[in-house]
């Protein structure tokens, strides 16, 4: 049982690293190819 929430948890923080990483990623390529801030 404590595995499964430990699992859990690492899931959801790796997951939310991953969007974290993807958004700044994303926003970088959007900024070199517009030269300007990305849409929200």
């Amino acid at each position: 049982m404590v595995k499964r929430l430990m699992w859990s948890g690492l899931l959801a923080g790796v997951s939310a690293l991953a969007a974290l990483a993807s958004n700044r990623v994303a926003g970088l390529i959007w900024r070199r190819l517009f030269d300007e801030e990305p849409p929200e």
